[in-house]
């Protein structure tokens, strides 16, 4: 049989007491896994590793947004685009694929901005 203490029972004080040491033991065991963490992420590897992954997602933002007017995308172009740059590699054509490159780019830099003119005009 419980005693009554107050309004209370002795079994619901024992309740209480349980529920109020796994919640304690809930609490320290997320304070040693978030200490594990800022622990892991301040090691140089990983803080690079985030820098990375930080760049690429900020050019392939940029990239998608630069493609968004043509209907297309980076994960639409990168498999044709891999395949592309295996070839050369195996072919060793480096040089004159960095040539075409940049004679496309500034094709592409010439006629945009002689669109641009026009259309000030």
């Amino acid at each position: 049989m419980e005693k009554t203490i107050g309004h209370h029972t002795q079994g619901s004080h024992e309740e209480r007491k349980r529920a109020l040491l796994r919640d304690g033991e809930f609490y320290r065991t997320g304070v040693a896994h978030a200490r594990a963490q800022i622990k892991h992420a301040a090691r140089p590897e990983v803080m690079l590793h985030s820098v990375i992954d930080h760049a690429t997602w900020a050019l392939r933002t940029r990239a998608d947004a630069l493609l968004k007017p043509t209907g297309t995308s980076i994960s639409v172009i990168a498999p044709y685009a891999l395949t592309v740059l295996g070839f050369i590699r195996k072919r060793k054509l480096g040089k004159p694929a960095l040539g075409a490159a940049v004679i496309l780019g500034a094709l592409g830099w010439y006629l945009q901005r002689k669109r641009a003119q026009q259309v000030a005009y």
